[in-house]
């Protein structure tokens, strides 16, 4: 993927394609500076968004929780996802409702998951996200016992279709707004 070609039809930004931003770097940048990302699937026609805690290695993404949980034994058996990272970078005020917005940042990730099993790999992903969450905490904290690290199933989530969508700048006020006794910025 190159900084202007989209990854794949899927990943093609539509509306406000102004604002697409096809940069692996820059997506990559987005996603390390997230904390929580939604992951979206389908089962039986039924659509489930989860937030999760999550961490970027080289082309992958990693996210875990518990081995009983629903979502990640279905997300373990290949079906396709959509994880999405969204970052606020301020408020848009404008001069009348309709135009305000939020300067932002965000990433959509489209693939299959796999679940790690090998132990060793397991506990890279595992430091990955605690060291995402608070850098120099793994060094610090008891590692995972074995029970423990039966009970946590651990997705990577390799970054091949990807997209990002920036929004920057002041409110667009229609030039009629602008006499009206409110600011906007």
């Amino acid at each position: 993927m190159d900084q202007h070609t989209p990854a794949s039809e899927r990943t093609t930004v539509r509306r406000r394609s102004d604002r697409a931003v096809y940069d692996p770097a820059a997506i990559e940048a987005i996603l390390d500076e997230g904390m929580i990302c939604h992951v979206g699937y389908v089962i039986d026609n039924q659509p489930f968004v989860i937030p999760t805690v999550y961490a970027r290695r080289a082309s992958q993404i990693f996210f875990h929780g518990s081995a009983a949980s629903r979502t990640l034994r279905a997300l373990s058996g290949g079906i396709p996802v959509c994880l999405t990272v969204a970052l606020c970078d301020g408020l848009v005020l404008a001069r009348s409702a309709p135009k305000h917005s939020v300067n932002y940042r965000s990433v959509m990730v489209l693939g299959s998951a796999r679940e790690i099993t090998r132990r060793e790999e397991k506990l890279l992903a595992m430091e990955a996200i605690v060291e995402h969450a608070m850098p120099g905490r793994w060094a610090d904290v008891r590692k995972p016992s074995d029970p423990e690290l039966a009970a946590v199933t651990v997705l990577a989530l390799p970054i091949t279709e990807a997209s990002a969508k920036v929004r920057t700048g002041p409110p667009v006020d229609l030039e009629t707004d602008h006499v009206l006794p409110v600011w906007g910025r």
